[in-house]
Formats: C-alpha cells, structure tokens, sequence
C-alpha cells in the first residue's frame, strides 16, 4: 500500500484542476438535461465524491439513486461484475445520468447502461471524472468526461488505491517501475 502519495505517487491532476473540471463538466450537463428530470445515479464507491460535488452545482430539479456494481473488490485487478445494491428508482421513461470515477476497460459503465436501457430508461447519459487512454474492451463512450489520464493505475477523488486514497485531494498515478 502506497502510505504517501505525495512521494510515492505522480500528481497527474491537483484539486484546483480537478475541481475546474467537475465544474465545467456539471455546466455541460446541466445545458443538456436540465429540462429532462432527470434521475442522477452515483456508481458507488468510485463515483461517490465526483458525484457529491457535481450534484451541488446543478441548479435544476433531479432526484438522485445510486447502484453499486463492483468488479474489482479492493483489488487493481478487474473481474466479473457484481451487483451489491440497487437501483432503487424506477428508470422506465426517465433520462438516467450515470456518474463514475473513470472510464477503464468500460465493462462495468457497459453493464450498467444495459441494465438501464432494458429497464425502460429514455435515454442513458454517462458521465466520468476521468478517462483511461487506452483500449477497451467494451465499446463505450462517455458522453461527458472532466479529464483525460494516462493509461496507469491511478486513484484520488473517489478512484481508490487497493482499498485506500480515495480521499487524496488530486489525481494521482501509481510510479512507473523501472
């Protein structure tokens, strides 16, 4: 376990920055869906603080939900998907917003949008904090994302490290081994 950051990490992205793009992120969507009442669901863990600190920047009706879908269990590595709590609101006819840490491999946002359009919704919007520069093996693609990072494990504002660092007032990449 990484016990700190500030030097065992590379700071990809600090509060400032990211925070910059929590708002921007929250003004593009808002444009788009205030009109819609919309359902906003937070994908937990990962998406907990984006999606607390998004939800006070929009300045329109919605009702809030939230699902928690994990394939990784406190480890770096992916596996199979596994439904731990919700939903718990009806999605037939609504515009759902999902909101996620980070777009990686995109299995887990895939799911969940399925589950979403077979459940009736009207349309489904995903939203990330990040996304990981690399390939996918679900074809998805964010309609709305804060930032961009490198194709690394990385942590911070909800995105954990083994369990730990969501808390970290930045993006942080684990160290490239040499």
């Amino acid at each position: 376990m990484i016990q700190d950051y500030q030097t065992e990490a590379d700071l990809l992205y600090d509060e400032q920055a990211v925070e910059e793009a929590i708002d921007n992120t929250a003004r593009e969507l808002g444009e788009q869906v205030e009109r819609e009442n919309p359902l906003l669901v937070c994908i937990l863990n990962g998406g907990l603080v984006f999606y607390g600190k998004m939800l006070t920047k929009l300045n329109f009706p919605l009702e809030v939900d939230y699902v928690h879908v994990s394939r990784y269990q406190d480890n770096v590595g992916g596996s199979e998907l596994r439904w731990i709590s919700g939903p718990h609101a009806d999605a037939k006819g609504r515009t759902i917003v999902l909101v996620d840490d980070i777009l990686d491999e995109g299995s887990t946002l895939a799911g969940i949008v399925d589950f979403y359009n077979a459940a009736g919704a009207k349309r489904v919007i995903t939203v990330v904090l990040v996304e990981k520069d690399r390939q996918r093996k679900a074809s998805l693609v964010a309609d709305f994302v804060g930032l961009k990072v490198p194709d690394r494990y990385v942590f911070g504002y909800g995105m954990d490290y083994k369990g730990y660092w969501r808390n970290a007032p930045g993006i942080y990449a684990e160290k490239e081994k040499k």
